[in-house]
């Protein structure tokens, strides 16, 4: 399977135009605010649409009837997408959420939930996320292993807008859920094997073992391997844009009664990247090197060979869940948790960045360890008293985090740039290893509640919610190390701590009204934020405080023509306060830059509209169409690197003004023992949107189409075993464009591009 088309075609204008023709008459409605429906293919078996649960209220409820910005994805449709990590989700599948990696390094994950979440690096212990990523209720505190493999999912909700109530800190932007699927009790198999080009080989296995003295037990564990999508012409080394993931995953879960159940979850995982390459696009004020000539297309072999190797991320966790119903009325949830990670980073990507000097060391390789450990616990007290039900809690997180790094030259030109030689022991920029290292330890702790009433009074079809939570946040830390020595400040030899602290009041107020009984609107005011810190790349460690987001929204969730159609809009519009914005320099004399980070003083403004559409116009066939219009105005900040600190232009980054989304799924019975064909085509297309806050290039416009048919269901024996032997493709028309674009008067322009098309064959038995 290592046949390689590289280039695009011009079909993916016809597929587009045929893909959205489908669903133009709803998207020019307004096409939603969930992203295509969980299971699209069993949805199109059935004669309407199924419902959609989720658990964005910390309690089960219909998609249809809760009241704020969803969008989902269910296992079926991770399947189609051929979705593996999170960080497939970058090519737009919802469309107003975007993720993408940390520069070059896919080891740790950007996220931005309409426009929030993603600004400055959060690469970094004493930095945070303002969008939060949540595994079965546990909230995942870096961006370091958020590429990891995705064990047996159930479904992912993306929770759009603040969601500082229920979730707490980080949130600003919105939540990730990830839920996984939970013993059942009974006896299942499912295995799954394919290849795939690039060298791709893929393994999964979940075992569902019967309940055993009411313990009922759940194993998982995979593969996932591909070499890299761009050559490394140096012997010996790795390829760029590679990966190599495994683990394993248990849930034991006891029910001695109907009322009271323990799930204990332990995972564990190996997640193995090899950095995108950075490629030149035009030049600037500086010739580079001979060896190093700009490339405005997306390259199959790098120009410049170096020494590379895989980041490395070792996580595992533990979760314990409690559930008791004390009876009809109230239930109490306690969620414990214990996760570790460790990551090792190593990016030598962008040897292009380097400025050519005869005979001089280039190829800065940067290296960074990051070691984390965190416990949270939660607990819920649940009611249902009629006309009201409520959830309340307590939440405890701790975190202690730690990092240094270096950042080395790796190669050496030679006189005229025509060739070069591998550093035998790499160059140091002026400081010995590691270059800096900080520790940051975190405490916080928050107490919950939100409350809906729906009066007796017109049919009960109004709900009012209200909730608050109140937050406590500490944060300590030490830069030990700077250019590779202990600070001196003032002739005092030690390090430089840091020392913040906050607390928040995070408020909901949310109106519901049913029309019909598929026909409920709602507006909603709701808030949160991203925690306070420090930059560990500064040189003087200088604390910043929390930025939040306040946001408006109403909203429609419909079904109408027996369920067949479903179309959810809602519309935002908010302040974007004290928002925490990044400033650089390079440091004289050194490989690496400064970072100071500040709070803005001015609001910023953010507003949007989003829509989604699901039509089972026949049995079998489902369209969905989805969009999203994101507006995000930041305030200009003064520069702390320029004299007399000049305000300078802020920008919202990976915030495409424009994206939508389209799918096709359509199951076809064939024989008569149940065989089905399944196929499913999508496409994702989104507008320019810059990817630095202090650059004013957009990154090119965006189209990738994902595609899958398999032969489902086949029958291999009287006992129920079924076979599916399934095609797919990502990419499949091998378009190119560059989803992170920078601009340097001195370089040029650089630029990483998107994954070249993969394919392949896969086999899953179920029984």
């Amino acid at each position: 399977m290592m046949i390689d088309f590289r280039r695009g075609t011009g079909l993916p204008a016809l597929a587009a135009a045929l893909l959205f023709a489908a669903s133009t008459p709803a998207l020019a409605a307004a096409a939603a605010d969930a992203a295509p429906a969980p299971d699209a293919a069993a949805a199109a078996d059935s004669d309407g649409l199924n419902d959609i649960v989720v658990t964005a209220q910390k309690r089960e409820t219909n998609l249809q009837r809760t009241p704020i910005a969803i969008a989902v994805l269910g296992g079926d449709d991770l399947a189609n997408r051929h979705v593996l990590s999170l960080t497939d989700l970058g090519d737009g599948s919802i469309p107003s959420l975007r993720v993408a990696p940390f520069f070059a390094r896919k080891s740790a994950l950007v996220v931005n939930i309409r426009g929030v979440g993603a600004l400055g690096d959060a690469n970094q212990p004493a930095r945070e996320q303002g969008a939060g990523v949540y595994l079965n209720g546990v909230y995942l505190g870096r961006a370091q292993g958020l590429g990891a493999a995705l064990y047996d999912v159930e479904r992912i909700e993306v929770l759009k807008g603040p969601q500082g109530t229920l979730f707490g800190r980080n949130t600003e932007g919105g939540a990730i859920s990830i839920v996984t699927k939970k013993p059942s009790g009974e006896f299942h198999f499912d295995g799954t094997a394919g290849v795939s080009n690039f060298g791709g080989y893929e393994g999964a296995m979940h075992v569902d073992l019967p309940a055993v003295g009411n313990i009922a037990v759940k194993v998982d564990g995979l593969v996932q391997k591909r070499s890299g999508t761009i050559k490394n012409p140096m012997a010996g080394q790795e390829d760029f844009n590679g990966y190599d993931r495994r683990g394993g995953h248990i849930a034991a879960r006891w029910q001695p009664s109907a009322d009271f159940s323990a799930t204990y979850e332990f995972d564990i995982s190996r997640d193995g990247t090899t950095p995108y390459l950075v490629e030149l696009v035009s030049r600037g004020s500086l010739t580079p090197a001979p060896i190093m000539q700009p490339t405005p297309y997306r390259l199959d072999t790098a120009q410049v060979g170096v020494p590379l190797q895989q980041s490395v991320g070792h996580t595992h966790g533990h979760m314990l869940n409690l559930e008791w119903h004390l009876d009809d009325r109230f239930q109490l949830k306690s969620i414990s948790s214990y996760r570790k990670l460790d990551q090792s980073q190593y990016d030598n990507g962008a040897s292009v960045l380097s400025v050519y000097a005869p005979n001089a060391n280039f190829a800065r390789n940067s290296l960074a360890n990051f070691y984390q450990h965190q416990y949270s616990e939660e607990l819920q007290f649940l009611g249902d008293l009629g006309n009201v039900n409520f959830v309340s809690g307590l939440f405890y997180y701790h975190e202690r985090v730690r990092d240094n790094a270096w950042s080395p030259n790796t190669l050496k030109f030679n006189a005229d740039g025509t060739g070069y030689t591998v550093l035998s022991t790499p160059g140091i920029a002026q400081s010995p290893f590691p270059d800096r290292a900080s520790i940051a330890k975190t405490d916080s702790a928050a107490v919950f509640g939100q409350a809906t009433w729906t009066p007796p009074v017109w049919d009960e079809r109004l709900h009012l919610t209200a909730g608050g939570r109140y937050s406590h946040d500490k944060k300590d830390g030490e830069l030990y190390l700077i250019n590779g020595f202990t600070p001196v400040v003032n002739g005092v030899t030690g390090a430089l701590p840091m020392h913040v602290k906050s607390n928040r009041v995070d408020p909901l107020v949310n109106i519901a009204l049913d029309l019909t009984r598929t026909v409920h609107v709602y507006g909603k005011w709701s808030t949160g934020y991203r925690a306070a810190g420090a930059n560990s790349r500064s040189l003087t460690y200088r604390a910043f405080g929390p930025e939040s987001v306040s946001e408006f929204e109403i909203g429609a969730k419909t079904e109408f023509l027996d369920r067949r159609v479903r179309l959810n809009v809602a519309a935002y519009t908010g302040q974007y306060k004290n928002v925490q914005i990044d400033f650089n320099a390079l440091i004289p004399g050194a490989n690496r830059t400064t970072l100071e980070t500040t709070n803005a003083n001015g609001n910023g403004r953010i507003k949007g509209f989003e829509a989604d559409i699901t039509v089972a116009p026949l049995p079998g066939l489902t369209l969905n169409g989805s969009y999203a219009y994101t507006s995000v105005r930041l305030p200009e900040a003064p520069n702390p690197f320029v004299t007399g600190n000049p305000l300078v232009p802020v920008y919202p980054v990976y915030t495409p003004k424009n994206a939508l989304s389209g799918a096709i799924d359509y199951s076809l019975p064939v024989g008569g023992a149940g065989t089905r064909i399944v196929a499913h085509l999508d496409a994702n297309a989104a507008g320019r949107q810059y990817t630095t806050s202090s650059d004013p290039t957009k990154s090119d416009k965006s189209f990738t189409v994902n595609g899958r048919l398999s032969l489902a269901d086949i029958r291999m024996n009287d006992g129920g075993a079924k076979l599916q032997v399934s095609v797919w493709a990502r990419n499949l028309f091998n378009n190119d464009f560059m989803f992170l674009k920078n601009f340097s008067s001195a370089l040029g322009t650089y630029a990483i591009y998107n994954e070249a098309r993969t394919y392949g064959l896969e086999g899953r038995l179920t029984f």
